[in-house]
């Protein structure tokens, strides 16, 4: 079972939305997802219950992450996606403990930037594999990205923070440049690529651990 966490240690960064999005895909591809609401404001389960599509399948961790992630893996789930509270604490370290890999969205812009490194340094402290995900972006134009951006990008560069070659962009540019359908078929095909990435790297992660594995057993 794959265990996404997505993280951030400040709020309004989009991260509740992103897991909405990511698990809306995973099971529109007929994928077995569930979401852990991690977040003791239940923000996730708020998103969750006015969802036009349906209600995606939703585990409380209001007692621990332990017992969902047991339930989880004993009804066959493939995927966990866990949304986080916008904290530093025992619950969110705890989420990045039992991570397969982690997800740290963040805005363009230099106001992100310390919530980034912040959170990046705890996962480092875990020792768990991430990617910082720029989300609600501007608009790329001419297929060239806006500067904001390309700044983020290299700011982030500079610190050696991973950061998606992709970007989820801000939906009501989306709407206003191509009309609501076309806006929607561009966001899908958005989240799509991010989840392509995702895929790759947990196989990444779990082919590494089965090597390390097999070599010790062969020691």
């Amino acid at each position: 079972m794959n265990v996404i966490t997505l993280a951030s240690c400040k709020a309004g960064s989009g991260k509740t939305t992103l897991a909405a999005q990511l698990a809306g895909h995973a099971v529109a591809q007929s994928l077995r997802c569930l979401v852990v609401d991690a977040d003791p404001k239940g923000g996730f389960a708020l998103l969750n219950s006015r969802r036009v599509e349906g209600a995606l399948p939703l585990a409380s961790a209001e007692r621990g992450l332990e017992r969902p992630l047991e339930v989880a893996d004993f009804l066959g789930y493939d995927w966990v996606l866990i949304d986080t509270a916008p904290a530093i604490s025992l619950a969110v370290q705890e989420a990045i403990r039992v991570a397969t890999m982690l997800i740290i969205p963040a805005r363009p812009g230099f106001l992100d930037l310390a919530a980034v490194r912040e959170t990046a340094e705890l996962v480092q402290s875990g020792r768990r594999p991430y990617a910082v995900v720029l989300n609600a972006a501007p608009l790329k134009c001419d297929d060239k990205e806006a500067q904001t951006v390309a700044d983020t990008r290299a700011a982030l560069d500079r610190y050696a923070i991973p950061v998606w070659s992709g970007q989820i962009s801000e939906r009501t540019g989306f709407a206003s440049a191509a009309g609501e359908a076309d806006a929607r078929a561009l966001a899908v095909a958005e989240i799509a690529r991010l989840w392509s990435m995702i895929e790759r790297s947990v196989e990444a992660v779990n082919a590494a651990r089965t090597g390390a594995g097999g070599q010790r057993q062969a020691a």
